[in-house]
């Protein structure tokens, strides 16, 4: 099992900390899922727009470029189906289990957005502050 990453996602994840690129290349080596990346690094602008809109909660993102390397610290996947981006929720539960099993085969700590107790956010994975500060 594997699925092949579009040029897109991979251009993507050359914005992404080394660690979290790791466990995207494993996750899609090891997923029967096809995904996408939609998202890694985001301008300031575009967390404000993000942040107005109430798609996110925060100023302090980890899709913020990190002062030390100008890599982002959290990534958006997002599963596809015929093609498409899906947004139905038992397919990122889905996809939740391969990024957690390609994380741990790496031997990077991950933490996923669908996971939190409130603002749920399927897409969203970050490597952990306490870790990567």
């Amino acid at each position: 099992m594997s699925i092949i990453l579009s040029q897109r996602s991979l251009s993507r994840l050359d914005e992404a900390h080394p660690d979290l690129r790791k466990v995207a290349i494993h996750a899609a080596r090891i997923s029967d899922l096809d995904f996408t990346v939609l998202e890694v690094l985001r301008t300031i602008e575009r967390q404000r727009e993000l942040f107005a809109k109430g798609a996110t909660r925060t100023m302090k993102s980890r899709h913020l470029a990190h002062p030390a390397d100008g890599k982002a610290r959290a990534m958006d996947l997002a599963p596809m189906i015929g093609g498409a981006v899906s947004w139905d929720w038992p397919l990122y539960h889905r996809l939740a289990n391969i990024v957690k099993r390609a994380a741990l085969a790496v031997g990077v700590p991950i933490e996923w957005g669908g996971g939190w107790r409130t603002f749920k956010d399927g897409p969203h994975w970050q490597l952990p502050w306490a870790q990567y500060p």
